[in-house]
């Protein structure tokens, strides 16, 4: 209805006029906003929201429309009174980036934010030229490139494109990201065009690095070893320096050893770096290697244990860029007759690098070295890793300074085997651009084996609050530490404890264990009353909750008091990711024989923590003995069980 107003049994009746029409917004995927619309008129205003398909949307019936961003949408909102006028908003586009919004701060309220500034470019002359700048705003922004300081004309997108770059084109750019409300502006970068045969090696990137670190120490029925505690621990903080994504852990069963690398190699993909790292018992037969799990018998067979090159092989097939395998284990056949044989041949795909700590048919060390055990191999490996080289020439360095230690001279030597056809380094730097859907996939894949539990505040009934945190020393070991930062009114004396329910076995406690697990306790900061070690997480099937116990002195009555809090902190790190699935019904079973030995795990507190004492520099072996007698055979290939074991368990494309 226009013209003048109008008048209807007695009651001056207005024209409809939006005051406020709702704006067009530039939002991340899976946020949440509000649409809005202000309108004046006669009487009571109904609304009633559209969408670009003409469609009602259901509830649309207010002059706020909350939404959860999920594509790009247009929307409409209809206004009308009792009188059959209406009249309608201007209509308006809610688009939505599916890119990296890790910068956004966590209550977002539309203020414009740069998600993706445009990189420097080297190109060649007559090429494609193409920047990219990308911001989320409410209102939705507007973009203004420039060049040399200089606005350029019909430039006003998200992507500068130019079709056939000439020397005019080079200089610096930099856009203009501006609304009604602000304006910012990307970083300066520098575009240079170059003649073909002047253009320097494209740098070798990355689109994300992925390892995975198990080391096996406590065996069921084989000699324990001690070195894999620490080698694990310091090589998971290089790595993790080096921008990889790391889940490590200790002492899995064979079928926890499949699952953990099932899941490693779902997180490969193309051009995606992938790392796997084994330290523990191992052996070498027909040019197949065996990672020994900690639930081998003695004697053990194939099936037993963990065959190498299908990792390998099931590492390839994501099309990784950079696939790496390093082994500190031993290499000794299987059988003593069996001829020595070559290693099965590697995928044509390339840039696939074996690392072994020893050649064949030789063993593998572990020393004390100042005070802790490290395999040599890791000791010299977790020396140079940082190192920007070309990740063979790393491992050469590694060769080159085991081969001059003493301890090992003429007992172990690096072997390295490649197929490296690109000069790819641990340390190149991850390409975030053009793939983010993939990366956060992967994100929240890593994230799920690794999210703590958070900081919990109790405050019990005599007053004394206790502070229970948690800190991950492996992936699938969990430390929980409790402080009492404040006593009482009437408190004396106090002192806190730790338990879990279900009880967790502390499989680095007792007669004949490693201290290293101490050891890195004492490295953590803060002063804590009381610490609690839940090791083997991966086989947790149900919530775990943390009991803490305050026992104190009343000093009213002077009689000893115990108060019990109870704190459920879900399924950590890795116990989240249900590794002991894979086989649910041969778990149950081993489970259901071992559940009598398994004790309640127990807190420790303070004064009952350690340090290991530096001893001298000896060699233990990493030697898997084993006794059974098995045929000589001369062929080359694996017995039939090896061909489909992972076949169950290892993603295939």
């Amino acid at each position: 209805m226009t013209g003048s107003p109008t008048k209807s049994c007695g009651i001056m009746i207005s024209e409809i006029v939006i005051v406020r029409h709702p704006v067009h917004v530039c939002a991340p995927v899976n946020y949440k906003l509000t649409l809005s619309v202000r309108a004046e008129g006669t009487g009571i205003l109904n609304y009633q929201w559209f969408t670009e398909d003409e469609k009602e949307l259901p509830g649309g019936t207010e002059a706020d429309l909350t939404i959860t961003s999920k594509k790009k949408e247009q929307y409409v909102c209809r206004v009308n009174d009792h009188f059959c006028n209406c009249v309608f908003s201007d209509w308006v586009t809610v688009k939505v980036l599916d890119i990296d919004k890790s910068g956004l701060p966590v209550h977002w309220q539309g203020e414009l934010h740069i998600a993706v500034n445009p990189k420097p470019q080297t190109v060649r002359k007559g090429s494609k030229l193409t920047l990219q700048c990308a911001a989320f705003g409410i209102p939705a922004p507007h973009y203004q490139w420039y060049r040399n300081g200089r606005a350029l004309l019909d430039k006003t997108s998200g992507t500068l494109q130019i079709n056939r770059a000439s020397a005019e084109h080079e200089g610096s750019y930099l856009c203009s990201i501006s609304n009604v409300l602000q304006e910012t502006w990307t970083e300066p970068v520098h575009v240079d065009i170059v003649q073909t045969d002047h253009l320097p090696p494209a740098a070798t990137t990355a689109t994300d690095k992925v390892a995975l670190l198990i080391g096996n120490l406590n065996y069921s029925h084989l000699d324990a070893l001690m070195a894999p505690v620490m080698d694990v621990h310091e090589l998971a903080n290089l790595l993790q320096q080096l921008g990889f994504r790391v889940v490590s852990l200790l002492d899995l069963n064979r079928d926890e050893m499949l699952a953990a690398i099932d899941m490693f190699i779902q997180l490969l993909d193309r051009g995606v770096y992938g790392l796997f790292y084994y330290a523990g018992h191992g052996y070498e037969h027909a040019g197949r290697n065996y990672l020994v799990a900690v639930d081998a018998p003695q004697p053990y067979r194939q099936e037993n244990c963990v065959c190498v090159q299908r990792v390998m092989l099931s590492m390839q097939e994501r099309q990784t860029a950079l696939s790496v395998m390093l082994l500190d284990t031993c290499r000794k056949w299987y059988n003593q007759d069996c001829l020595p044989s070559s290693i099965m041949p590697l995928g044509p795909s390339g840039n696939t690098v074996y690392g072994y700590a020893t050649c064949e048919d030789a063993v593998a060390y572990e020393v004390q070295d100042g005070g802790k055990s490290t395999g040599i191999f890791t000791k010299y490996l977790n020396t140079h890793i940082l190192q920007t080289e070309k990740v063979t020439h790393v491992l050469e360095r590694v060769s080159e300074d085991l081969g001059k230690d003493p301890l090992v001279t003429g007992k172990q030597q690096v072997e390295i085997k490649h197929t490296l056809k690109e000069p790819r380094s641990l340390a190149d730097p991850v390409r975030t651009t053009g793939h983010t859907r993939e990366l956060h996939m992967r994100d929240a894949s890593w994230r799920q084996a690794n999210v703590l539990p958070r900081k919990k505040q109790h405050i019990f009934v005599c007053g004394v609050e206790v502070e229970v945190s948690f800190s991950a020393l492996f992936s699938n070991v969990l430390v929980a530490f409790a402080t009492i930062k404040t006593t009482g009114p009437r408190t004396q004396d106090c002192t806190v404890t730790l338990s879990s329910i279900p009880p967790m076995e502390d499989i680095f406690s007792g007669p004949g264990k490693s201290d290293e697990m101490d050891t890195l306790l004492l490295s953590k900061p803060g002063n804590p009353d009381c610490i609690l070690r839940l090791c083997a997480l991966q086989k947790l099937t149900e919530s775990l909750i943390i009991k803490v116990d305050l026992h104190y002195t009343n000093m009213d009555n002077k009689l000893r008091r115990t108060e019990s809090q109870l704190v459920d902190i879900g399924k950590p790190l890795v116990a989240s990711c249900k590794l002991h699935r894979r086989n649910h019904a041969t778990t149950a079973k081993k489970q259901e024989g071992a559940s009598a030995q398994n004790m309640g795990n127990r807190s420790s507190c303070k004064p009952r923590l350690h340090q290991t004492m530096a001893g001298p520099c000896r060699p233990f072996t990493r030697k898997a003995e084993c006794a059974a007698k098995v045929a000589v055979t001369r062929s080359n290939e694996p017995e039939e069980n090896d061909e489909n074991e992972l076949q169950d368990s290892t993603h295939r494309r």
